[in-house]
């Protein structure tokens, strides 16, 4: 325990050296990056240690706040959120170093590195607390230091209302959560979590509590109207901190509260499914109208968030039916995507860092032909967009095969509970997974091809200019990171299986353990399927080679057949490749599109713009803040800025109380 608790050391160190060196920019850079990286290492080594022994490790010092002890363990289940928190937020900050000195402002390096480091230790904090107080004060902390990073540019009216929707959802959803430990802790009188009793009958109600309270950060739908405006408006090294590591606290959250609570009755784990199926359709459908290369990849991890939340479901339904393959790979399934999608989506964010590095925009048709200046981002950006969108050999498609294969497995027992829904349990699970990444890869098709491939289609894009050496490298590794864990896709069953049985409640782990042997034949093949296409693909590249190099080889255009002089504008962009599923799924996207066709038999001009904005916000929260304003405008006329007045309210208010006491 004493290399985690030296890792928060170091990163706290890092903080607040980095804001003492303020007014050196470069120094406090590279001083913040260098923090990240030693109490990441620090915490990625004790998290191993754990998983490697299978022992938690803890610690319990003595606290002088009510209600609790300043208690931290790390077990199996906290070490597995804690490698992928530590291992991105390493990464981040060798990019960072050099992409905050040539983006920002020299007065904005400081300080944000003093909360980058302090959103790093408040994460790591989160899952190790085993105090209700103390997760309650590290969820502010993070919550807190994740708002001004998301302020960086606050010179920009948008940032700042970026930051303030985000403020004011992550509050709404810590409002929950503390009435849901209250209440965890109210039969005990203490909110030591190996203290919580559960009264007979709140286990629904706490489920509830916490998936709102946990939803809000994670992003479920319609919970995650903060995050398409919070992601773009941050550094891109923060958002891939805050998508692919960050709104995982809220799955952990929620993972962690079940083992708290008695059996679960079926509804929870249908209601978690279906919150699944709404993120992961809804998320991939809004990510396909953006035009923005950053909102695309925050609507993205609303889907993301659905496919953990879908194989979560599948894991409560398998406790809920006794099903221990349903329990065992829903859950491993929901964990091995935890850490893939903090792998491909920090590396996508970094990858659109280094675009709009290099070019100076966002704006997916105003970029094009990247790929003959940007090499390397474009060959990892083409590595990230494979494996979100589920393909083989990737690490996407092996988490998600996990969930297949928990649901297939449970059908094709002969003595399957004839009591569950299986028909829309596979439509459920296997329609909507399909579906998913079926739409992934044409959003993707349209964010790789029309950013990298083709020809540019504006200034920018044409004098674009690769990434530092320091950002090169950190998207390399990621990229590597997604094979490696495509092409050890079995390990991971053996690594997960201890914190998957910490989820599960304690009489039915012998049987879920069981479900490994089962499970690994699957697995294996596809990994033997993987080895086989990448050797093929090696060979045939070096055979290409070896053809090539006999000869010169010269770049010409296409053949012309009246076709001589190609411009830009003759390409495809981003919302005219799209428009055909847009248009097919108008009727959930309502979409606002302009149209000005040619006319005459030489037209000067056309047009085609289109807009999709999000429905929840617009239709849902839109109108009820607007509403609370409008409320809270009408009660100004309390506000006389009167002390005495003040003092009254305070005094009528403690007496109603006392009233309702003693009543």
């Amino acid at each position: 325990m004493w290399l985690f608790a030296a890792g928060l050391t170091v990163l706290s160190a890092g903080a607040l050296l980095s804001l003492l060196l303020s007014k050196a920019p470069r120094l406090a850079s590279w001083t913040g990056s260098a923090g990240a990286v030693g109490g990441c290492l620090l915490a990625i080594a004790a998290a191993i240690g754990v998983l490697w022994s299978g022992e938690s490790a803890g610690a319990t010092l003595a606290w002088e706040v009510p209600l609790g002890s300043l208690a931290v363990e790390i077990d199996p289940l906290a070490a597995v959120f804690i490698i992928p928190i530590a291992l991105v937020v390493l990464i981040a900050a060798v990019y960072g170093a050099p992409y905050m000195q040539g983006s920002y402002h020299a007065s904005t390096v400081g300080p944000s590195w003093f909360f980058f480091n302090l959103l790093a230790a408040t994460m790591l904090l989160v899952v190790a607390a085993r105090s209700g107080l103390l997760f309650l004060v590290a969820w502010e902390g993070m919550s807190l230091a994740s708002f001004f990073l998301v302020l960086t540019d606050h010179r920009q009216e948008s940032v700042r209302r970026a930051g303030w929707i985000y403020l004011v959802a992550m509050h709404l959803g810590t409002a929950c959560l503390l009435v849901l430990f209250l209440l965890l802790g109210r039969s005990s009188g203490s909110l030591e979590f190996d203290q919580f009793a559960v009264e007979p009958g709140l286990a629904g109600v706490l489920f509830v509590l916490a998936l709102i309270g946990f939803g809000t950060k994670a992003g479920f739908m319609p919970l995650h109207v903060w995050l398409p405006e919070a992601h773009p408006a941050a550094p891109s090294h923060v958002s891939a901190v805050m998508s692919g590591v960050m709104i995982k606290t809220g799955i952990y959250g929620l993972l962690r509260t079940v083992t708290f609570l008695p059996e679960l009755p079926s509804w929870c784990g249908w209601t978690l499914l279906a919150v699944g199926v709404l993120s992961g359709i809804g998320g991939v459908l809004f990510a396909l109208a953006q035009h923005d290369v950053k909102s695309l990849l925050a609507y993205h991890s609303v889907e993301n968030i659905g496919i953990i939340g879908i194989g979560a479901g599948v894991g409560l339904l398998g406790i809920s039916y006794d099903i221990p393959a349903m329990a065992f790979l829903g859950f491993a399934g929901a964990l091995l995507h935890v850490l893939n999608h903090a792998l491909f989506k920090s590396l996508l964010f970094l990858g659109a860092g280094a675009v709009q590095h290099g070019t100076g925009t966002r704006d997916i048709d105003r970029l094009g032909g990247l790929l003959k200046t940007m090499p390397i981002t474009g060959g990892t950006f083409f590595v990230g967009a494979c494996a979100i969108s589920g393909l083989p050999p990737l690490n996407g498609f092996v988490s998600e095969w996990m969930i297949y294969l928990g649901v297939l497995l449970s059908v094709a027992e002969p003595a399957r509970d004839a009591n569950v829904a299986w028909a829309p349990l596979c439509v459920l699970v296997i329609g909507s997974l399909a579906l998913i990444g079926g739409l992934a890869s044409a959003c993707f098709t349209k964010a790789f091809g029309c950013m990298f491939l083709g020809e540019p289609r504006s200034e920018q894009a044409r004098h674009s200019h690769e990434a530092g050496r320091p950002m090169r490298a950190a998207m390399v590794t990621l990229a590597a990171a997604c094979f490696v864990v495509a092409l050890s896709g079995p390990v991971f069953l053996f690594l997960l299986r201890p914190a998957v049985l910490t989820i599960v409640p304690p009489g039915a782990r012998e049987a879920a353990a069981a479900v490994v042997p089962q499970s690994l034949g699957p697995l294996v093949g596809v990994c033997v399927i993987f080895w086989a296409t990448l050797a093929a693909v090696g060979l045939l590249s070096w055979g290409r080679r070896k053809m090539s190099s006999a000869g010169k080889v010269d770049g010409v255009p296409t053949w012309d057949c009246g076709y001589a002089a190609p411009t830009p504008r003759m390409q495809y962009t981003a919302s005219s490749y799209a428009s055909p599923l847009v248009i097919l799924f108008r009727l959930l996207l309502r979409p606002r599109i302009t149209l000005h066709p040619p006319v005459g038999l030489f037209p000067k001009q056309a047009g085609f713009e289109s807009e999709t904005p999000d429905l929840f916000a617009q239709y849902v929260f839109g109108p009820t803040f607007a509403g609370v304003a409008w409320i809270a405008s009408k009660l100004r006329r309390f506000q006389h800025g009167r002390i005495q007045l003040y003092v009254l309210y305070i005094a009528l208010t403690i007496l109603v109380l006392l009233i309702w006491k003693l009543g």
